[in-house]
This record gives structure tokens, sequence and C-alpha cells, in this order.
């Protein structure tokens, strides 16, 4: 259970650093840059930890795909990017490779 909580700070944190990664201007806004060392520094730490008790192959294809589509969505939220069919067949492709690695490799070891 606890590793559950860890990849899912983990894909959170990632989220938000991505996106404060765009924010940021090539790095030259200090907040969004700050938040971008930040998020991605607890990512990495959470997910570490994450990996004592779980499979690295469904956790990071999970981590991944979950971080890739917050990405995407935040993307258009915040920053007004565009959707287009492509893009949704590609969402939903990277979902159905999370669920067939979560579902081949189980979780924990």
């Amino acid at each position: 259970m606890m590793g559950a909580l860890l990849v899912a700070g983990a894909i959170i944190s990632e989220v938000i650093a991505t996106l404060s990664l765009r924010a940021s201007h090539g790095l030259t806004r200090l907040g969004p840059t700050v938040l971008v060392v930040i998020g991605y520094g607890a990512a990495f730490l959470m997910l570490a930890q994450a990996l004592k008790t779980l499979n690295v192959g469904p956790v990071y294809a999970i981590w991944s795909g979950v971080g890739t589509v917050g990405a995407f969505l935040g993307g258009v939220v915040l920053f007004d990017e565009p959707v287009r069919p492509a893009t949704l067949i590609g969402i939903a492709l990277v979902i159905i490779g999370v669920v067939v690695m979560y579902v081949g490799g189980g979780m924990e070891h």
C-alpha cells in the first residue's frame, strides 16, 4: 500500500515539474524553475523508495504513462494546447499499454 502511495506522489510531482518546465520559459522564470527542480527531485526520491517493494516494469509503465496523460491534460487546461484525434488515440494507447504492463507484470515482488 505504501509503495502505491509513493508512486502516486511521484506521478503528481512529475506532472507538476513537467508543467512548470513549460511555464519556466526555458528556465528563465525563477518560480517555475524552482518547481521543476523540487518536483523532479521529489518524484525520483518517491519512485526510488517505491521500487524497494514494487516491480520496476509495471511501476515505470504506470509512472510514465499516467504522467504522460497528466501532462497532456495539464497542457490542455493550463496552456490551451490543442486536442486532436491522433492525440486522443495516442493517449488511449498509452493507457492500454499501462494496463497490459500492470496485468502482465504484477506490482509487488
